[in-house]
């Protein structure tokens, strides 16, 4: 399995009156720009997803929309709350374990710090992999057999710059 990991774009502040709740929270124009960007990469790229599959707060919902509308996949995009914040590696894994045919090309979109533990989770095991997962970064792993421990390899990172580059 190929596990594509994204990053939600730039949204509005943490704490913003506008947004008393933190599900709620938008992408900004620049959000929006860095996954139009983004996208062309992909396409670029030639990257095509069996499904995408993505947390179902806002920010993240508009960057997986804004990628499967880019990428024509818009019919394989799916919302689990095991992406939100407060989601679980164990959760996604049996999730993506019971998906009947098991797909090969998965986009995952979701939040930091979840992201980044998750990352470590699937390349060595543990939760302490140091890295800076930016918004609207993007990376892929590799896996024989999915499962929530060491299972993966980290195979790329691309960071929004080397996406904008791309595009």
């Amino acid at each position: 399995m190929n596990i594509f990991i994204l990053r939600h774009g730039a949204a509005a502040e943490r704490g913003s009156q506008d947004f008393a709740r933190d599900s709620d929270r938008p992408l900004t124009a620049e959000g929006q720009k860095q996954l139009h960007n983004a996208s062309r990469a992909m396409e670029k790229m030639g990257l095509d997803f069996d499904l995408v599959l993505s947390s179902p707060f806002l920010r993240a919902r508009q960057t997986a929309e804004i990628v499967a509308k880019a990428l024509r996949v818009n019919k394989r995009l799916e919302f689990s709350e095991a992406l939100t914040p407060g989601g679980t590696v164990e959760a996604l894994v049996r999730e993506l374990n019971g998906r009947k045919p098991t797909p090969v090309n998965v986009l995952l979109v979701g939040h930091e710090p979840y992201l980044s533990r998750l990352i470590s989770r699937l390349i060595s095991g543990g939760e302490d992999t140091a890295m800076d997962f930016k918004k609207g970064g993007l990376c892929k792993l590799e896996a024989n057999c999915l499962r929530a421990g060491k299972c993966a390899v980290l195979a790329w990172l691309l960071t929004p710059k080397h996406m904008k580059w791309m595009a």
